[in-house]
């Protein structure tokens, strides 16, 4: 199946690390996203990831693997993303677990069906924050210098500003998009009801819903339509 991420809106994050049941699944799957993402920050494994892709199977959704740990490749997804780190201060998350990837599966890797994501992580307070060790205290202009690094430089067809379970600052993602000719700007964080989806959708060009998934289902599938309505 051909992704094109450029078409895409809302996407429901789910963890492989975290319990869905069959009935919950069914419903995000069937919902109208534009897909399904599947990735965790920690606790994901081979077992777990493609014991969640088997499932996710049963309906025709798009279905990615956001890539956290290289033991946790799973064969079989549409698309893989592959998160940069723009502003960790360890360089294991913006090449060095990378290359380590390339060296173990490089003359197998299908290149057309990978797609990396200028990560820039802005909770301090996540669990990602501190795995990756991000400088999260930053100004609208350092926010501003990552995606055009990520952009011109690095030419990443992906901008991902993480706010990892609290509501950002909407108008300071809504300032970043607008400085993107090319990459699209994925926009994750605190959304939990339709009116908080409306606004990430104004602001951002790629709604990711996850943490509402596990927290208060029905709210996290109204936040489809709100978004597809702006």
């Amino acid at each position: 199946m051909k992704i094109d991420i450029s078409k895409w809106r809302h996407v429901f994050k789910l963890d492989p690390d975290r319990s869905i049941t069959d009935e919950a699944l069914e419903k995000v799957c069937v919902s109208g996203t534009d897909a399904v993402m599947v990735g965790g920050t920690s606790g994901v494994t081979f077992d777990n990831t493609v014991d969640l892709l088997s499932r996710i199977r049963r309906f025709e959704v798009s279905c990615v693997l956001e890539i956290s740990d290289q033991e946790a490749i799973v064969p079989g997804f549409d698309l893989y993303l592959i998160p940069i780190v723009l502003n960790s201060g360890d360089p294991e998350w913006i090449v060095g677990r990378h290359q380590q990837a390339v060296k173990e599966y490089g003359p197998m890797m299908q290149w057309d069906q990978i797609v990396a994501e200028g990560y820039v992580i802005l909770n301090g307070q996540s669990t990602a924050a501190k795995v990756t060790r991000a400088r999260t205290e930053l100004d609208a202009a350092e926010v501003a210098a990552y995606a055009r690094l990520g952009e011109r430089l690095f030419h990443l067809p992906v901008l991902y500003m993480e706010y990892s379970g609290t509501f950002g600052d909407m108008e300071l993602v809504r300032r970043t998009a607008g400085l993107l000719d090319c990459a699209r700007l994925f926009y994750g964080g605190g959304i939990d009801s339709a009116d908080r989806a409306r606004q990430a959708a104004e602001a951002a060009h790629t709604v990711i819903v996850g943490n509402a998934v596990y927290d208060c289902l029905d709210r996290a599938l109204e936040t489809v339509q709100a978004v597809q309505d702006v």
